[in-house]
């Protein structure tokens, strides 16, 4: 239990100084007005299987073995096929394809040795989840408790660029959160120590009130500013109480179900219930579902495959054994795409005005376009809601377009209006207008 005491000294107050307030940290998103507008990257390793992957010209997923999961969403799905990661540097195709996936920058000079190339460090710049959670957070409106949420699966501990997709800055990796159990803990953990620092917001405030009647009139109007910033802490807790609690109550977890990998599937749709009912709570309005990492070797028992995932994808396309697993496995990862956009669409807008799914837009990203070519041409590119909603179906957008562009576009469509991303000259011909 957090004492009266403790919290004040957590402010740095001590006994005769005013209390400074606003170093407190915020509990809760502010009240927002208007439609919300929230972006997910979902990521999954090792290319794809293009024969199996793209649809006809008509655009019918259902012609697509891989994306077939996603027939429901037909009518909310574009596939963008010409879009290649152009980002030059040091670091092999798998690097480089990772950790400049959403910076759109190259990566730093290192001392870790991939495939192929020059060895390689981290990358040079800020991913574009958190450029756009950097701009929603300066507004009052938009702002909300995390930010954004980067969240794993499967993803193994060790850090290195075929490991991370997010960057707070240059040299800034940002590691997605695995276990399930502590995501829980970071979103609802602390709803008891709200309480308790709610009651002592309280106390204070009517101290403060009290001691008022014996300061000068400019001591006065300094204490003045401090009981404002207590009463917005006040409403900022009972925000969250509401979010949290009355809305959207925190999902319950199976607590028998351990972190190893033949319980990935469980594990997986446990941090995709998390991340909807955080954004259903407007806890975060951005968030990564990083499956895995790159070069990754997982062993998909579940679909009995016994194989590595990165050795199975550097097997020749005359392989029809290893193709054929190399298909299921992305067929899974279409599944739990399909997962997340239907719990978004169970998930009512708050006010009544349609539904989750309608103003979330889903990015599936890729680190390669195929794994036994490692190249980085035709990524494999599906959004599904939000944006996608305006052209749905499946668009030949050109050849070897950066993908810069495509992440510029997605900053504009959230507001974030920039001329460029990541390396400019990439962007000279502006943002990809695909919808």
């Amino acid at each position: 239990m957090t004492s009266r005491r403790h919290f004040l000294r957590e402010l740095g107050i001590t006994t005769g100084a005013l209390p400074f307030l606003s170093g407190l940290p915020s509990f809760g998103a502010s009240t927002v007005s208007g439609q919300k507008q929230r972006l997910v990257f979902m990521f999954s390793p090792n290319g794809t299987l293009p024969a199996k992957f793209w649809p006809g010209k008509e655009g019918d997923l259902s012609q697509s073995s891989i994306l077939a999961p996603l027939k429901p969403f037909q009518n909310q799905t574009a596939v963008l096929k010409g879009i290649s990661n152009r980002v030059g540097g040091d670091g092999d195709s798998h690097m480089r394809g990772m950790s400049c996936l959403l910076t759109g920058a190259r990566l730093h000079p290192g001392n870790i040795q991939g495939g192929g190339g020059p060895p390689a460090g981290w990358a040079s710049g800020i991913s574009v989840d958190q450029e756009i959670k950097k701009f929603l957070q300066k507004s009052e409106s938009t702002r909300t408790r995390y930010g954004s949420l980067e969240i794993g699966v499967a993803v193994p501990d060790r850090a290195d660029p075929w490991t991370r997709m997010c960057y707070a800055g240059s040299n800034r990796p940002l590691a997605p959160l695995n276990d399930p159990y502590q995501m829980l803990d970071k979103l609802y953990g602390q709803t008891q120590e709200r309480k308790t620092y709610a009651s002592i917001l309280d106390s204070l405030g009517t101290d403060l009130k009290r001691a008022s009647k014996a300061l000068s009139t400019e001591d006065r109007i300094l204490l003045e500013q401090h009981m404002t910033l207590v009463e917005e802490m006040e409403r900022e807790i009972s925000a969250a109480a509401q979010a949290g609690e009355m809305k959207h109550p925190e999902p319950e977890l199976d607590p028998n179900i351990e972190l190893v990998n033949d319980n990935t599937p469980q594990l997986a749709r446990m941090q995709i219930d998390l991340l909807v009912n955080a954004m259903a709570n407007d806890m975060t309005r951005i968030g990564s579902l990083q499956f895995m990492r790159s070069v990754g070797q997982a062993r998909m028992r579940w679909l009995d495959i016994n194989e590595g995932h990165h050795s199975l994808s550097h097997e020749p396309d005359k392989n029809e054994v290893a193709q054929k697993k190399l298909e299921k496995i992305n067929v899974w990862f279409a599944e739990q795409l399909a997962y997340l956009a239907q719990q978004l669409k169970n998930t009512p807008e708050a006010g009544g005005s349609g539904n989750m799914l309608d103003n979330t837009t889903i990015v599936w990203v890729n680190e390669l376009g195929k794994g036994n070519s490692h190249t980085l041409d035709d990524l494999p590119i599906v959004v599904v809601g939000g944006e996608a909603t305006k052209k749905p179906g499946f668009h030949h957008v050109g050849s070897k377009v950066p993908h810069n562009r495509f992440l510029l576009s997605l900053a504009n469509s959230m507001g974030l209006t920039i001329k460029s991303f990541g390396e400019k000259k990439w962007c000279s011909e502006g943002p990809l207008n695909w919808s």
